[in-house]
C-alpha cells in the first residue's frame, strides 16, 4: 500500500508469489476469506479491498459471491497486480493511498471493507485515522474486516530441545531496528481503535496456528528477509543479512521456527 519509495519489500514476481502464498495460508488457518458473521449473499454486494496488492483476495472472493457483486481493489501501485485486460468483469482496481483523504465518491457506498497485512505499512499513530476513513467508506450496517499478525506475541518454537535459535532471533531483531514499521505494536489494540471510530459488534478472532502450519508460515516469512537483502541500499544491513540468512535457514532445517498469534478483527457500522 506504500509507494515505491516507501514499500518495505520488492515489487517483483518473487514478492508477488510470497503475497499469494501468504494469502492462501492465512485463509487456511482461519478457515474463511470473510468472517462468518459478515453477510455476503446479497445481490449487488459492493466490496473494497484496501492494499489489494496482487488482487488475490478479491479473485478468491469472486468465486463465492453473487455475480452482480462489485469487487474493488485499492492501492497506490498495481505493479504486483495482473494486467487490467485480464481482470474479471466485476473486479476493478483504483489508485488510492489510505493515508490520504477519502474521495467523496467512496463515502458510504461499501458493504464490506477488507484490510490485511498492514503491520509493515502503517505507523502506530496512523492507524486510528485510517480506521476512521474506512468507517466512512461503509454503508450503515456494513462491516470492516482487518487481519494482521501480532508481533508482540512473536516467539521461536522448536520441534526438539537441541536446535540453535540465535541467528533467527538476531535476524528478526536486525530488521526491527531498521524501520519502525518492522516492529508494529498496535494489532492487539485494534478492537479499541474500532470502538473509538464508532464500530459496534466488534469481534477479534485470534489464531495461534498448529506447529505444522506455523512452520510453513515461518518459511514463507523467511522470504521477507531475502527480499530486503536484495533491495536494501544499506551495505551494513546487507552484509548482516547475508551472514544471518544461511544460518537462520540451517536453524530452520534443524527444527526451529518463528511464529506469532494472528488476528482477524471485525466491526459493524451502526444501522441508521
Amino acid at each position: 500500500m506504500a509507494s515505491k519509495a516507501e514499500y518495505v519489500f520488492t515489487r517483483d514476481f518473487l514478492d508477488n508469489n510470497r503475497i499469494n502464498l501468504l494469502h492462501t495460508l492465512w485463509a487456511k488457518i482461519f478457515g474463511y476469506l470473510v468472517h462468518p458473521k459478515i453477510p455476503t449473499s446479497r445481490p449487488d454486494l459492493r466490496v473494497a479491498d484496501i492494499g489489494t496488492g496482487t488482487g488475490i483476495w478479491l479473485f478468491d472472493l469472486r468465486e463465492s459471491v453473487d455475480p452482480s457483486a462489485r469487487l474493488e481493489g485499492f492501492d497506490i501501485s498495481f505493479d504486483a497486480a495482473p494486467p487490467e485486460e485480464t481482470l474479471p468483469s466485476n473486479v476493478s482496481f483504483r489508485h488510492w493511498d489510505v493515508r490520504e483523504e477519502l474521495p467523496e465518491d467512496l463515502e458510504g457506498v461499501f458493504d464490506i471493507v477488507h484490510v490485511r497485512f498492514f503491520t509493515f505499512v502503517l505507523l502506530v499513530d496512523q492507524v486510528p485515522l485510517v480506521v476512521e476513513r474506512l468507517f466512512k467508506m461503509l454503508k450503515p450496517g456494513g462491516y470492516l474486516q482487518w487481519g494482521d499478525p501480532d508481533f508482540n506475541s512473536i516467539r521461536i518454537d522448536k520441534t526438539r530441545p537441541d536446535p540453535k535459535t540465535e541467528s533467527l532471533a538476531e535476524l528478526f531483531k536486525l530488521l526491527s531496528v531498521q524501520d519502525p514499521r518492522l516492529k508494529p505494536t498496535w494489532v492487539t489494540d485494534l478492537p479499541n481503535i474500532f470502538s473509538s471510530a464508532g464500530f459496534v459488534d466488534i469481534e477479534a478472532d485470534k489464531n495461534d496456528c498448529p506447529p505444522h502450519m506455523a512452520f510453513i508460515l515461518h518459511e514463507c516469512g523467511l522470504m521477507i528477509h531475502e527480499l530486503i537483502y536484495r533491495k536494501t541500499k544499506n551495505e551494513k544491513m546487507q552484509q548482516e543479512l547475508g551472514r544471518l540468512l544461511p544460518r537462520a535457514v540451517e536453524e530452520t532445517r534443524d527444527g526451529a521456527y518463528v511464529t506469532a498469534v494472528r488476528w482477524t478483527v471485525i466491526g459493524k457500522k451502526p444501522e441508521k
